[in-house]
């Protein structure tokens, strides 16, 4: 009997993407995979429920029988209490769980003896590429801050010759040259920006001036496991603050991404750095939900300071749901091919260390130290 997969509406506020589009669906379904669409699932993505049925897909109205009659349920965001009370024990959840900042949910999971796979847990091995939620979600995250951007900007970005006289081009910086980054850059050198650009990792350098930035650089080697960044020494922090307070005294835009998972977001912009920056200016903050990398940063919010434009926008690639939408459901399509043996049916060993490495919640325990550490911490 071929494997169910379910398809429900995101009903965390503000959240517009959805788990699989139709030409996903219509994969599956031409596999022998039977695929249960909620009513106005892919409605706030661009994604009619006429597409889903003709790609193959039954919908179903009711969000109870949508999530009980489903062996694997696919989402982006982590299930509420009430969708793990209609999952029956067994059932498969894969989504983007932020497992620390939802216990309770784990926790019921647990409880309700389903299988939990965190998107965000996925190892940055060259296998798991094609499944790399976090790399496309930011890849649309960077591109849409840099936009914010230049919305808010009093300038122009490019250079402009006009009857007036020239118009200089706009300075935007962007500090952490990540996905989201480099995705940044290459918005603003797009728009006709001057663009610099900062990461503590050496080897960002050269991704950065391949799209035509200037690469700050300090004698700092910060490359960190998986290929992020490590924290810096009490010593390369005031040797970084120095070189970046410089670069945003000067730009009239800037984009922050630094992040380190599962920590604070690093504190790059200082108050006193923001008092040097010119009014009109700029920043967007993309990790506003992590506690921001900059020291004035309102999550959620627009905040203004002697003239200075401050941007906390949350839960960015929800702003562009079509195409968020599209990336997020290939990465899922791909991670489904470890989950289902050649017949469609579920497979039962989680060996694979991809499997392994993203398994939150199996047999009624929860399999992530981290969050089980979290959970125990919290009882005691």
């Amino acid at each position: 009997m071929a494997v169910c997969i379910a398809v429900p509406n995101e009903v965390t506020p503000g959240e517009k993407r959805v788990s699989l589009v139709p030409e996903v669906v219509q994969h599956l379904t031409k596999s022998g995979v039977e695929v249960v669409v909620e009513s106005g699932a892919g409605a706030r993505s661009g994604y009619p429920d006429a597409t889903y049925t003709a790609a193959g897909a039954r919908l179903v109205p009711d969000r109870s029988t949508v999530f009980g009659g489903a062996a694997i349920v696919l989402k982006v965001q982590p299930p509420t209490l009430e969708e793990v009370g209609w999952m029956k024990s067994g059932t498969v959840v894969v989504a983007l769980m932020n497992a620390s900042r939802n216990l309770d949910r784990v926790a019921k999971m647990r409880d309700a003896k389903l299988t939990a796979f965190a998107l965000e847990l996925l190892p940055r091995i060259t296998r798991a590429q094609s499944m790399d939620v976090l790399s496309s979600q930011a890849t649309a995250a960077g591109y849409r801050a840099m936009l914010i951007g230049a919305d808010l900007c009093p300038k122009f970005f490019p250079m402009l010759t006009t009857a007036a006289g020239t118009i200089r081009p706009a300075k935007a910086l962007i500090l952490g040259a990540g996905v989201a980054g480099l995705m940044a850059i290459a918005t603003a050198r797009r728009l006709g920006a001057v663009v610099e650009a900062y990461d503590v990792r050496r080897a960002a350098g050269e991704q950065v001036r391949s799209l035509g930035a200037k690469f700050l650089e300090l004698q700092i080697n910060a490359e960190g496991a998986g290929g992020y960044a490590r924290e810096l020494t009490d010593d390369e922090k005031k040797q970084e603050q120095v070189m970046v307070a410089k670069a945003v005294a000067a730009a009239d835009v800037i984009v922050t991404t630094a992040a380190i998972p599962g920590r604070k977001a690093p504190v790059l912009v200082r108050r006193e750095m923001v008092a040097s920056m010119r009014p009109g200016s700029v920043l967007v903050d993309l990790a506003a939900e992590s506690g921001g990398n900059c020291e004035l940063t309102k999550p959620g919010e627009e905040v203004v300071v002697d003239g200075v434009t401050i941007a906390g926008p949350l839960n960015l690639p929800s702003q562009l749901p079509f195409h968020a939408s599209q990336m997020f459901a290939k990465n899922l399509e791909s991670f489904l091919t470890l989950l289902l043996t050649k017949e469609h049916t579920l497979v039962t060993d989680y060996s694979d260390e991809i499997l392994a490495a993203s398994v939150l919640v199996s047999n009624g325990a929860v399999t992530h130290k981290p969050t089980a550490d979290l959970l125990a911490k919290g009882a005691a």
